[in-house]
């Protein structure tokens, strides 16, 4: 059987009838939870829109037979009758219950419109997978044009977050725990650079899905001139697969699909900063709070980071496609359908889902509320604390053994996380760090902008001269 669907579902079990395939079960390629879609990118994976990509790869491929005098001209024009049929999903699944395959189903269908006669040469030299594969690049090189705009989307968001706050300096953290002071702007531009690698990993994943295959039965262009493969790819924007066995090779999708399950760590990895913002301890910046909104059925005073945590959840999502697409790479002999279930799946679901997480970041962090105070007020709960590196390197520029500079520096230090003191009253009281240092130059050391004068170069490096 030469269908991508598995055949084992359409075997009746013994004593049961046969069941037709349901439209909303059997043939609708889409994600199992609507309220995280958006219909620009659903209606890429629609079964009608599938059917229309299917039809003009018939269609492309019998004006090249026509051109190569294999069909008559007459029978070519006449399958362009068609163009534009919207074709009847449920008729196409009621044909299907007797044929058993899909593609067979829809050519039935095709010829309903355009005349049996007139579509006698429709598939002429061609094989199921030169059809479903080429639609499936298709569908997803349409779906990569989609997250690529939504990836600008993000970009603006935080590009414009970032200027904004370039130079409003926040506590720097590693393992969770005070480190040394940094910017809000700079952790928006990290942000930045990361989302902009992505851009770029997206758009060499989207060259290297836009293949087009029609080679005929185990690919060696047998019964097909290689030609009407170059004049379908033209048509549908594709290139044509250099060597494909009956179907295109999987590590294109592989690829692709990893790239999908990178971007949705990066969605996490901004999401998880958002909402470790958000806590109440911490709270230098929040999700937007809209009115009306509420935080929790039981507790009013609530405001809870549910927007990013949702989008944690769905990075979740898109990752778990990415082992099952490396499995799909390997195929037996020049084809077999085990990757063709998986992808009936993972195609629409990571789209689909990546395209609303994308556009949910954007909105939280071109939203998001910011409060430099709060960061400021954290950076001081233990007063002075964030400068220790300065006084530590100041004491070794000074003379003292590295040893006995850090011995020197964390014993100030240490009573400031016990005790809550001022760690440079600490130092000033300290007989030895201000024998080495001095008064001045110990206040020297708690000069913030120290920490911001290189800000400007990361941001040329990041942004651009701009």
């Amino acid at each position: 059987m030469d269908s991508p669907h598995d055949p084992t579902a359409l075997v009746p079990t013994p004593g049961l009838a046969y069941e037709a395939p349901k439209p909303c079960l059997a043939r609708r390629m889409l994600p199992m939870i609507p309220r995280y879609a958006r219909k620009e990118m659903t209606d890429i994976w629609e079964p009608a829109t599938k059917f229309k990509i299917w039809y003009e790869i018939e269609a492309h491929a019998c004006d090249a037979q026509a051109d190569l005098g294999v069909i008559p001209r007459e029978n070519a024009d006449a399958v362009w009758k068609a163009k534009d049929v919207e074709f009847d999903v449920a008729r196409i699944d009621e044909i299907e219950a007797v044929t058993k395959h899909d593609v067979i189903a829809f050519l039935t269908h095709l010829a309903e419109h355009v005349g049996s006669e007139e579509a006698r040469f429709v598939h002429q030299g061609m094989t199921s997978s030169d059809v479903l594969d080429t639609c499936l690049n298709v569908q997803l090189v349409r779906a990569a044009d989609l997250l690529l705009a939504d990836m600008d989307k993000v970009l603006a968001a935080l590009k414009k977050r970032a200027m904004e706050h370039k130079m409003t300096v926040r506590v720097g953290r590693s393992h969770g725990i005070h480190a040394e002071p940094t910017t809000m702007g700079l952790t928006f531009a990290r942000f930045y650079a990361e989302m902009d690698r992505n851009k770029a990993r997206l758009q060499a994943a989207r060259e290297e899905v836009a293949t087009g295959a029609i080679s005929g039965a185990v690919g060696t262009f047998a019964n097909i001139d290689p030609a009407v493969e170059e004049h379908v790819c033209a048509k549908l924007g594709l290139k044509p697969e250099p060597i494909s066995t009956q179907v295109i090779p999987r590590d294109r999708h592989a690829m692709f699909f990893a790239t999908l399950g990178v971007i949705a760590s990066s969605i996490e990895n901004v999401a998880i900063e958002i909402r470790h913002m958000q806590r109440t301890e911490v709270l230098e910046g929040a999700e937007f709070f809209s009115m009306g909104q509420k935080g929790s059925s039981a507790m009013p005073h609530k405001k809870n980071p549910v927007l990013t945590e949702n989008l944690t959840g769905l990075a979740r999502l898109v990752r778990m496609t990415v082992v099952p697409a490396m499995e799909n790479v390997a195929l037996w002999h020049e084809r077999d359908i085990s990757h063709s279930s998986v992808e009936r799946g993972i195609g629409p679901d990571a789209t689909v889902t990546l395209d609303f997480a994308l556009n949910r970041l954007a909105g939280v962090v071109d939203k998001m509320i910011i409060y430099p105070e709060n960061m400021l007020a954290n950076m001081n709960k233990f007063p002075g604390l964030v400068m220790s590196q300065r006084v530590l390197l100041a004491l070794t520029q000074a003379g003292v053994s590295r040893e006995d500079a850090y011995s020197m520096v964390q014993r100030n230090a240490l009573k400031v996380w016990e005790e809550r003191l001022d760690f440079r009253e600490l130092l000033l009281a300290d007989e030895e760090v201000v024998a080495a240092l001095g008064v001045d130059g110990i206040n020297e050391k708690f000069d913030m902008e120290y920490h911001t004068k290189h800000v400007d170069t990361i941001f040329k490096r990041v942004f651009g001269e701009s």
